[in-house]
């Protein structure tokens, strides 16, 4: 997921450093409900619809379902009351609680040392964790034991193959005064570590390690617009995709989300494919944010995305841009679990105990990944 911040920035939020039960049974793919708002329910049921009907933008209206699917047409809103949520099983990707890496492939890890930690990821047998490091940053490689291993210098952002194989991770430098400076070194990991220089590009963002392929977003200039780059780990330099203006995610079926059309008055996010650019279809109502692993559903967030936290999550059809459905809460991470689960790190505001809550994608429906808490809390890489 993009961060509109370049430098990431830890999330306080909420968590239990107590283990999270098991159980939870994930409830399977249903077509969505009507269109109305109501409260999430658990993933055990579906949601309950409120006598109020709220109407929705869509680009694109959704085909009514036929008479013998039991489904009844069209997207629906729903509101997460966190309070009402039953807890289910723990996130099944890597995710922090506290100074613990849990989650994922492996056991708990414990990131040592008390520097701010900003991003986590899961390695293999090992676990990654970007901190801060004076004005700037380090990723620490730390073994199932907790042993640093490795540390890279100036790494701000970390990305992981669905099987956590292989990573990629970006460094950028800052001034004594914590200014940028240009340029970008990035890596990936797997059996062995390769590295690319890019330099004289800014405000670079990593968007993803795909079919053997890393994917992210820099501009020429400071101030400048955008454009999606690619490297294949190996090679001697990373190739312009100049048709992919303002990436924001990548998928791993070819297509990318783009800011394509930004202004104050509204902004307009477009799916396009890679590397062609040619434009799949266009949303003014949401923003594309990111991608379930097989490409077919696109997360996205509000038009603009500032201050503490997003009002709204979404999730579109990746093949014609129609709501299957939004969340609205207090959102400060949304990232797929899979195919058919979206979780999201959800509060009531700044300083209120929070949540990784998991929702299906399909239904609405949703549950707590982890108890409601107050902590530090984030959603690995």
């Amino acid at each position: 997921m993009r961060h509109t911040n370049r430098r990431l920035v830890i999330i306080v939020a909420a968590i239990a450093v107590a283990a999270v039960a098991t159980g939870g049974a994930l409830a399977y793919r249903q077509g969505p409900r009507t269109a109305a708002t109501a409260d999430a329910a658990p993933l055990s049921s579906s949601p309950t619809q409120s006598a109020t009907t709220e109407p929705t933008r869509t680009t694109a209206t959704p085909k009514p379902s036929s008479p013998s699917s039991g489904a009844p047409a069209g997207p629906v809103k729903t509101k997460i009351d966190l309070q009402k949520l039953t807890t289910g099983r723990a996130p099944q990707v890597a995710y922090l609680a506290g100074r613990t890496i849990r989650g994922g492939a492996g056991g708990d890890v414990k990131v040592p040392g008390t520097a701010q930690i900003q991003e986590v990821a899961r390695l293999r047998s090992s676990a990654l964790a970007v901190v801060t490091k004076g004005y700037g940053t380090e990723m620490l490689t730390i073994d199932s034991e907790g042993k640093v291993t490795r540390r890279t210098p100036d790494v701000t952002q970390i990305s992981t193959t669905e099987d956590s194989t292989a990573a990629a991770y970006v460094a950028t430098q800052l001034k004594d005064t914590g200014e940028d400076l240009p340029g970008a070194t990035v890596y990936a990991e797997s059996d062995s570590i390769h590295k690319v220089t890019v330099p004289g590009i800014w405000n670079t963002t990593l968007l993803g390690y795909l079919n053997g392929k890393v994917y992210f977003d820099a501009s020429t200039t400071q101030e400048g617009t955008s454009s999606l780059y690619e490297w294949t780990p190996g090679q001697p330099a990373a190739t312009l995709v100049k048709p992919i203006p303002k990436a924001m995610a990548v998928s791993s079926v070819g297509t990318a989300g783009s800011l394509t059309t930004l202004s104050d008055q509204n902004s307009c996010s477009s799916l396009l494919t890679v590397p062609t650019g040619k434009r799949l279809w266009r949303t003014c109502d949401y923003q594309i944010v990111g991608f379930t692993p097989d490409g077919a559903t696109a997360i996205a967030g509000p038009i603009y995305q500032d201050g503490y936290g997003n009002g709204i999550a979404a999730v579109l059809d990746a093949k014609k841009g129609t709501l299957l459905h939004e969340w609205s809460g207090v959102f400060r991470q949304w990232v797929p679990e899979d195919d058919e689960h979206l979780l999201l790190l959800a509060d009531n505001g700044e300083g209120t105990a929070a949540s990784i809550v998991r929702c299906t994608i399909s239904t609405g429906a949703c549950e707590l990944a982890t108890p409601l808490a107050k902590g530090d809390l984030l959603i690995g890489a």
